[in-house]
């Protein structure tokens, strides 16, 4: 916003000057209708004026408001802190104080049926975006780490929910944030415990507790800020407010609805007799099954031990062995005949080969003559035409060799020579 150019730091407004210009631009502002929550009543008897503090029921922002005695007094219901009320108000800035308020010329009490449409209109908004869908719901975990309990303060409420919550899992840990659960303080509180719980890494489920009461009573747990604040936790929220008929909008938005305070302690913690009992139960039946198991396998290892494979292990392998003993002995046979056979045939051979020898030959009487050729080599003699008189012979005979030296050679159709 930029400064009024006829003000500067040499030559300020007065703060009479500042205050009147406000004030004259504020009383230029028409009217307007108000709803909140009014959180206190100041009317003294003989007095022509009556103020009031109204509150937004959603956030932490007052006004006062000032009315005329007669008007306070001529409602149909005597006000009371707490009430919601619609104010039809002018503003109006005090010239003295330098404070703002509205001048109200008329007052209605927000009724019951009002307060339970509009919380039904709520609900459907919610409804279509999805905020009650069972799919978006948290699953509750089986032992919380820690707990986060909002509830008021010494409220049977919360007596209820830690003393059975303890009687059923005694190392429970609870972490408790008393708020107020009824009036206009109490959705802010709610809020902001809802908040430093959410962020604390040791809790792991968050119960919001409150005993019976009232429509105007249990109006906070339909506030709409709360219900998103509810729906958009990291940690998993539990609702318990008042009793079994009361359903308010955090039911709904909740990860887990419960009747009762005491409905919430039995469901949020197991209940450790149960427990124990189930593993002692668990633990039985482990053991039964595995001696079934075992009696099972026991039987068909003595199924098995009966059959006669397992009964005679060493029977087949004797009858075996007895087979390869006489197939053994069989070919042992027939390589004998096999051998002895060709043992004959190579005799035969033999002989034969004896009988058409050399030596053989030279054992009836016969004789080989070799000569030296030109080449010095010995030559076996074939044709006397092969040597002259005076060659050098080398005569074999059957037990050795004699060497002779030629007188004359002639030709066998010379006939004989000398």
């Amino acid at each position: 916003m930029s400064s009024d150019p006829s003000t500067s730091a040499e030559n300020p407004w007065p703060v009479r000057t500042v205050a009147r210009k406000i004030g004259d631009w504020i009383h230029r502002l028409g009217a307007v209708w108000v709803e909140g929550q009014v959180t206190q009543i100041n009317a003294r008897p003989g007095t022509q004026t009556a103020f009031l503090t109204l509150r937004d029921p959603s956030a932490d922002v007052s006004m006062s408001v000032t009315a005329p005695m007669w008007l306070v007094r001529e409602l149909a219901t005597p006000l009371r802190e707490g009430d919601r009320v619609v104010v039809h108000a002018k503003p109006s800035f005090f010239f003295g104080r330098g404070t703002l308020s509205l001048r109200a010329d008329e007052i209605r009490a927000v009724g019951i049926g009002e307060l339970l449409a509009r919380i039904e209109r709520l609900r459907k908004l919610l409804a279509a975006e999805g905020l009650f869908s069972p799919e978006r719901k948290r699953p509750i975990p089986f032992l919380p780490q820690g707990i986060g309990l909002i509830t008021g303060r010494a409220s049977a409420a919360e007596r209820d929910v830690l003393v059975n919550a303890q009687a059923r899992w005694p190392h429970v840990l609870f972490k408790v944030v008393n708020t107020a659960v009824q009036g206009p303080q109490a959705v802010p509180q709610i809020l902001r415990a809802l908040s430093t719980l959410d962020k604390d890494p040791e809790v792991d489920l968050i119960v919001i507790a409150r005993g019976g009461g009232s429509v105007e009573d249990l109006l906070p747990f339909s506030d709409e800020a709360l219900c998103r604040a509810v729906a958009s936790a990291g940690t998993p929220v539990v609702s318990a407010i008042g009793h079994e008929p009361d359903t308010p909008l955090l039911d709904h938005v909740a990860d887990l609805r419960c009747s009762t305070p005491t409905d919430a302690s039995k469901r949020i913690v197991p209940d450790v007799r149960e427990e124990t009992a189930r593993v002692r139960q668990m633990r039985d039946r482990g053991r039964r099954a595995l001696h079934g198991w075992v009696d099972t396998q026991t039987r068909l290892l003595t199924q098995l031990r009966s059959r006669p494979s397992l009964a005679d292990p060493l029977g087949p392998i004797q009858r075996r062995l007895d087979d390869v003993e006489m197939h053994r002995e069989r070919g042992r046979r027939a390589m004998l005949g096999l051998l002895a056979k060709d043992q004959a045939e190579i005799a035969s051979a033999r002989g034969r080969l004896t009988a058409l020898g050399p030596a053989a030959t030279m054992a009836r009487g016969y004789a080989v003559v070799q000569f030296t050729d030109d080449a010095g080599n010995l030559q076996v003699l074939r044709s006397v035409s092969q040597i002259e008189g005076g060659a050098r012979l080398r005569v074999r005979i059957a037990d050795g060799a004699i060497h002779a030296v030629t007188e004359s050679t002639a030709s066998s159709q010379e006939g004989d020579g000398p």
